[in-house]
């Protein structure tokens, strides 16, 4: 299997460990690619702001497979635990039979090296926050701020404009037509980019949540 075959199935599979209903296909990044545009327009209906994004679960998913420790460690873990979810077990029982199938393939017996794993985890995954962030913050200066310039030196013109003799007030009206736009699209591309922002963090959150609540079960049922 090539490498990025490999990276490819490790990342279905652990997109299914935090996701019921993970998609059927995973888009996988190129080598050493950085967190997904932050501008990107993606090809179907946009999602509310504040809400898990598909897009961002598969990156999750890819970034964690890229970072996959060698050997046992938290995700299998975390794939015993959940296939006991659909068994009428309480969490204390569910925790413990996950912890003793993970020794029987080979796992560490120390509860830290678990933990341990986990964190590293958190640690890639909020590397890659910071690196959105940053990717965020490049497209709101070159689409928004290049607008906002545009506009204001549209304002100055008119204003040198307006002083001018009539024959030159077609050339201002055209500016006004065209401010009029740049308003509706400081807007949008402000808007995409808030809700691109929204739900990064939302699904940002709902991995490590995962994570972080498996780790506190994890001091509770294991030691």
């Amino acid at each position: 299997m090539h490498m990025a075959e490999a990276d490819d199935t490790l990342g279905r599979k652990i997109l299914g460990f935090f996701l019921k209903d993970e998609p059927t296909t995973l888009g996988q990044p190129a080598a050493g690619s950085p967190a997904p545009p932050a501008g990107a327009a993606p090809a179907r209906a946009p999602l509310p702001p504040g809400t898990i994004d598909p897009r961002f679960a598969e990156h999750f998913a890819n970034v964690l497979a890229k970072h996959n420790l060698p050997g046992p460690d938290y995700f299998e873990f975390r794939e015993a635990l959940r296939g006991l979810a659909g068994l009428e077990l309480s969490e204390s029982k569910q925790f413990q039979a996950a912890w003793a199938s993970f020794k029987a393939l080979g796992g560490s017996t120390d509860v830290n090296q678990l933990s341990s794993t986990a964190n590293q985890y958190l640690t890639t995954l909020n590397q890659d926050r910071e690196a959105f962030g940053k990717s965020v913050e490049a497209a709101i200066a070159e689409r928004v701020g290049g607008l906002q310039t545009e506009q204001q030196q549209l304002q100055t013109e008119n204003e040198a404009l307006a002083r001018q003799l009539t024959e030159i007030q077609q050339k201002v009206a055209a500016n006004t037509e065209r401010l009029t736009a740049i308003g509706g699209e400081i807007t949008e591309q402000s808007g995409k980019l808030q809700q691109n922002r929204q739900n990064y963090e939302a699904t940002y959150a709902h991995f490590t949540q995962q994570i972080k609540d498996d780790l506190t079960k994890i001091a509770q049922h294991l030691r």
